[in-house]
């Protein structure tokens, strides 16, 4: 990104009626901010595909440093379906991860599409979801910077997925979460039984995990919620900042922003931290 970028960009804002203000770099050449006053919904469909690779996020200054960020695992906080790699070692990765792209697209209903899969995979060895944990599951790129940099800040972080406790118990280690919510998958004498123990956790628990903390007394405006699926879309919607990252088209409709290019350092930028005060990976 570069200078006429910005001014393309405050071109485009002064066009919408958004009146561009002061310019300030956070990363020379990589992320800046450029401050404005008037509706941000209207700033944000001008900005839309500005420059060439840019992710654009718009929201009030006040508000931009959150203090809860709740986020989906699969293909957000790591690079990978866990469910559609498991089902590789039984053979029958792409009949799953055909089940997994509709049930991501909104396509499909979530619960039974989990329930779907999960039988397919009955028989299959207790040791292959640690195999396929170790070998398979890739940390999402300006992860652990994210998480650590907030939390450092004094932030929370939650991490709640559709998949399943195996996967999300390490990987929240891992990245530095505070705590995981995830399915849980029934096994018996070494093997999966083909199903997973109630409640689920669908759309509306992933919402109701946001609502409990903004409960709890974490303030609305202050929290981000990341994902890509349409399982994702509530808590998306309930978030002060709801984030599409690399999502299916459902969700970037129902988002306030989106990350189409970079990784998820994108979102210590939106909240202007520049990479010198990141907590490394």
């Amino acid at each position: 990104m570069g200078q006429g970028d910005i001014a393309q960009a405050a071109d485009r804002l002064r066009d919408a009626g958004c009146e561009p203000g002061e310019t300030a770099w956070l990363d020379s050449g990589k992320a800046a901010d450029l401050f404005f006053d008037a509706d941000p919904i209207k700033a944000r469909a001008a900005l839309i595909g500005v420059g060439q690779g840019i992710d654009v996020i718009v929201q009030a200054v006040a508000v931009r440093q959150k203090t809860l960020l709740i986020a989906d695992m699969d293909s957000t906080m790591i690079t990978v379906e866990c469910i559609d790699e498991l089902a590789d070692y039984a053979g029958i990765k792409p009949q799953i991860a055909e089940i997994t792209e509709r049930a991501m697209r909104g396509e499909l209903d979530f619960a039974g599409a989990l329930d779907e899969r999960v039988a397919l995979l009955k028989g299959l060895p207790d040791e292959a979801i640690d195999r396929c944990r170790a070998e398979r599951v890739v940390i999402m790129p300006g992860a652990k910077a994210l998480v650590r940099t907030m939390k450092a800040r004094g932030a929370r972080a939650l991490l709640v997925s559709g998949g399943f406790t195996r996967f999300t118990g390490p990987v929240a280690q891992e990245i530095g979460f505070d705590a995981a919510v995830a399915n849980v998958l029934d096994i018996a004498d070494g093997a999966l039984l083909g199903t997973v123990s109630r409640p689920i956790v669908d759309a509306a628990r992933k919402r109701e995990e946001l609502e409990k903390a903004i409960a709890g007394g974490v303030d609305r405006t202050l929290t981000m919620a990341v994902g890509d699926g349409a399982n994702d879309i509530p808590m998306i919607e309930g978030a002060g900042l709801g984030v599409a990252y690399h999502a299916k088209p459902k969700t970037r409709e129902a988002a306030a922003a989106e990350i189409m290019h970079g990784d998820l350092s994108v979102l210590l930028y939106a909240q202007g931290i520049a990479s010198a005060h990141w907590i490394a990976d």
